[in-house]
């Protein structure tokens, strides 16, 4: 195999080479420096913005690693102490004087000439949202949200029950629902769902503390409510809340008949009087579970050759993670659930955090963080930090469709032909799956915050009402009310990441559009999908997806001819 070439960050300008983030005190004289710079030139306008992204990429990366120690090891009392203090002491220090330094660029009478050049419009149009919303008094509320989110990843990660004799964490434990033996996996289900209901008041008042603090911090911005805030905040330029209504209509209209398809089929093939929660992950004609690896170890290399064979630069990127240790695969005690693409603001290259235990799921969760990661090496050399951070429509573009466009080359993964088959129609089917409970997720925060003052009752209610929309009517709760009740409480957004879901919805379908084209054409295909990420943020989402050879589309037509063509693919196989 050729040498590896590790990257290393690019030199610095602004700030010293061996300067690191300690605390507030250190770092305000650069923040200082800008705000006391005279801008008498266009070209000083532009080296200041270049100096500036310079500080806050320093600051970000260090953030990161604060970030990414804290939920790889939430039992270390360090990590946490580093994440908290930067959370509780730089951060609110921070915000104001990013406020300052908004506002003296919005006065610079060069602003208008730069923003005519390519990737500024958008900086720009995102620097003037920024000061419309920033409220002084916001800051120490978003200290508080911060820190009490950061329970949820605490209280999650401690979960585990006894399996067989041996403490298992809950994405551990949930490998046993692939299992062919039924009772024990009604056993599983209901020890990890009796784990998770010992913390559902927990979890129910901290919820209620960050809707309340979050609603707060609206009316503090002049907004009737937190969702109307988030979607300035989020920057959707290119959406609206309408339209979310409309992707829930289209979605209930197109893919829930066909989740109801998949349930009947399901339960015919098990040959069961009833379908219940644990039948929904096994293999419905009593095959073993897919194992397509073993450990981290094996997982990485066998990614590593699906990238290769799709591109040789694919799988150097994954390689340059590899070997500078930005990879934590495996689910252990004590970490954080789900997983993340962290993207590291200076050096460039990402880190990839995950909880594999050895399923299919697992192998494609690492497609998935890997097409982020991708997005990272391709917009690297962008000159600014606002130009790389792309939002989540865009983001999620990248990794939705590495999982269609890899699956040429699961054969990596699965040497067995019949083994590919069934990974590659469960796959589909998962993702056909996914779209009603992205539409779940979406629906129910559009309520929560519309209606921040409902009770935990209220809460419930309103959650079984959007759920039963978007579920199939076969499958059997009876008995098993109270765990359908708290459902919500698994999903890690709702607590740390508010409203960003319909993002996973708008981008399946994008994702879909990519490897349609990918079918139709691979090299062209491929080439689309990397035009498209290299853009970074420097165009509109529209344009972007039509630099993919896609559109931003979510209407029920544009739904409906998509699921079609996923369709037919899941009949080829």
């Amino acid at each position: 195999m050729t040498a590896i070439s590790i990257p290393t960050r690019p030199q610095r300008n602004f700030l010293p080479e061996s300067f690191t983030v300690t605390t507030w005190e250190a770092l305000k004289p650069y923040f200082d420096a800008l705000l006391d710079r005279n801008l008498n030139s266009q070209g000083d306008l532009k080296q200041w913005f270049r100096d500036r992204s310079e500080l806050e990429s320093v600051i970000s990366e260090d953030l990161a690693w604060r970030y990414i120690r804290m939920t790889c090891y939430t039992e270390n009392e360090d990590y946490n102490k580093a994440y908290q203090d930067f959370i509780q002491n730089i951060q609110p220090q921070v915000a104001p004087v990013a406020d300052q330094l908004n506002k003296k660029a919005a006065a610079s009478s060069y602003l208008d000439t730069l923003a005519k050049e390519e990737g500024y419009d958008i900086m720009i149009r995102t620097l003037k949202k920024e000061i419309e919303i920033f409220r002084e008094e916001n800051v120490p509320l978003y200290t508080e949200i911060s820190t009490e989110a950061q329970k949820y990843a605490q209280l999650s990660g401690a979960m585990t029950i006894e399996w067989e004799g041996k403490e298992v964490t809950l994405q551990q434990a949930s490998v046993v629902l692939m299992d062919t033996d039924r009772k024990k996996r009604e056993e599983v289900y209901r020890k990890i769902n009796s784990r998770r209901l010992q913390d559902k008041d927990t979890l129910d008042a901290l919820f209620s503390k960050l809707i309340t603090l979050r609603h707060q911090v609206s009316v503090n911005a002049g907004f009737a409510n937190f969702r109307d805030y988030m979607f300035k905040s989020l920057g959707r330029f290119d959406y609206t809340p309408q339209d979310c209504f409309n992707f829930h209509n289209a979605i209930q209209g197109e893919v829930v008949p066909l989740l109801n398809d998949f349930a009947r089929e399901r339960q015919n093939a098990m040959k069961v009087d009833t379908l219940r929660p644990w039948d929904k992950a096994v293999d419905p004609e009593g095959r073993a579970a897919l194992k397509p690896f073993t450990n981290g170890r094996e997982l990485t290399e066998k990614t590593i050759e699906v990238f290769k064979r799709l591109d040789p630069f694919l799988g150097q990127c994954l390689s340059i993670m590899k070997e500078m240790g930005h990879l934590d695969l495996e689910s252990r005690k004590g970490k954080a659930p789900g997983g993340y693409n962290y993207p590291l603001s200076e050096i460039g290259v990402p880190f990839i955090f995950m909880n594999a235990t050895s399923t299919l799921r697992d192998m494609v969760t690492i497609m998935h963080e890997g097409g982020h990661a991708i997005h990272n090496f391709l917009t690297r050399d962008l000159e600014l930090n606002d130009f790389k951070s792309t939002p989540s429509e865009v983001a999620e573009l990248a990794s939705m469709s590495m999982e269609l466009i890899s699956m040429d080359h699961w054969d990596v993964f699965f040497t067995n032909p019949e083994e590919l088959k069934r990974a590659k129609r469960d796959h589909l089917e998962d993702l056909i799956e996914t779209l009603p409970w992205v539409a779940t997720i979406d629906k129910y925060q559009h309520w929560l915050y519309e209606n921040a003052n409902h009770s935990t009752a209220d809460r419930k209610r309103e959650w079984n009402k959007i759920f039963d929309q978007f579920a199939d009517t076969i499958t059997d709760w009876n008995g098993l009310e109270e765990a359908k009740d708290y459902l919500w409480q698994k999903q890690l957004h709702l607590f740390e990441v508010p409203f960003y879901y319909i993002e996973y919805g708008m981008a399946q379908l994008g994702a879909i559009a990519v490897w349609r084209n990918f079918r139709n054409d691979p090299v062209k295909g491929l080439q689309g999908y990397q035009n498209a990420l290299k853009l970074g943020y420097l165009r509109s989402i529209p344009e972007i997806y039509k630099a993919a050879g896609i559109k931003f589309d979510f209407s029920k037509a544009y739904i409906k001819e998509l699921m079609d063509f996923v369709k037919a693919e899941l009949a080829k196989i």
